[in-house]
């Protein structure tokens, strides 16, 4: 049961998606990055979060109508940590994936934080498969030893969990990451990141944000194996931000994203 998504990236039976156009304009170098979709990428980033937030994800990847991802995030600070709630809907009717996932992030110290996920996974193929599940959990942690310095370590699936499948074959990847992260000026923001995926050699992921006018911001990236070039921009008004991004396979061709996100002041 597998989807071929292009390079060294092929899903084994479910793959974990990464939502938020902010993060995917810059070629998701985003583990040491706080923000809504930090529920999708390092649920520490939650800790950070001052207000509830909703937010609204899409992207079709490589302008494959069966290939559409959509998703949701919500956050929801409190007193003893942050809630989160994400979800996701990946493909189409005649093969499907869903992601459910409740996380909960605590700053521990001034300038550290760690979060935890559990997810609930299915899978549905028509005809001769039908649906399978599986429950996985992810966490991390995010610091800042000194000033405008960020460091971000994230895993998901730890416990290789499998789906509930006949042969008891079919596994959920895990997937490690770590990157390191400056800011200058609150202005500018520059990622690096490494991604190690069982069974596959480590990704590495360089990122770049920019506010070039108060609440205009210019973003771009760039992935390894295979190579991914990304960009967009984003701005803020009044409570909402929107963000969209692009982002180029050298074989499979573009692929948008977008997302709306609403922060309750």
């Amino acid at each position: 049961m597998a989807i071929c998504l292009g390079g060294n990236h092929s899903a084994q039976a479910s793959e974990n998606h990464l939502s938020g156009s902010r993060f995917a304009a810059m070629a998701n170098a985003s583990v040491m990055l706080p923000d809504i979709w930090s529920v999708a990428h390092n649920q520490a980033g939650l800790a950070y979060l001052q207000h509830w937030a909703i937010s609204l994800h899409h992207e079709n990847k490589f302008v494959v109508p069966q290939y559409g991802l959509n998703a949701l995030a919500v956050a929801a600070p409190t007193k003893p940590g942050t809630l989160g709630f994400s979800f996701y809907y990946f493909g189409y009717s005649q093969y499907h994936e869903m992601k459910s996932g409740l996380s909960f992030s605590k700053l521990l110290f001034k300038n550290f934080s760690a979060g935890i996920q559990i997810n609930y996974h299915t899978v549905f193929i028509s005809q001769d498969y039908g649906r399978s599940s599986a429950v996985s959990v992810e966490g991390g942690f995010m610091a800042q030893p000194i000033q405008n310095f960020f460091i971000g370590c994230h895993i998901f699936n730890p416990t290789q969990s499998k789906f509930n499948t006949p042969d008891n074959l079919e596994k959920l990847p895990v997937i490690f990451r770590f990157g390191l992260g400056y800011s200058y000026k609150n202005r500018i923001w520059m990622g690096l990141e490494t991604t190690k995926r069982s069974g596959f050699k480590e990704v590495w992921k360089l990122g770049l944000e920019i506010e070039a006018i108060q609440h205009l911001y210019f973003r771009g990236g760039l992935a390894t194996d295979p190579i991914l070039n990304t960009f967009g921009i984003g701005y803020k008004v009044i409570g909402f931000s929107g963000d969209l991004a692009f982002s180029f396979h050298p074989q499979l061709g573009f692929t948008p994203h977008f997302t709306i996100t609403y922060t309750f002041h």
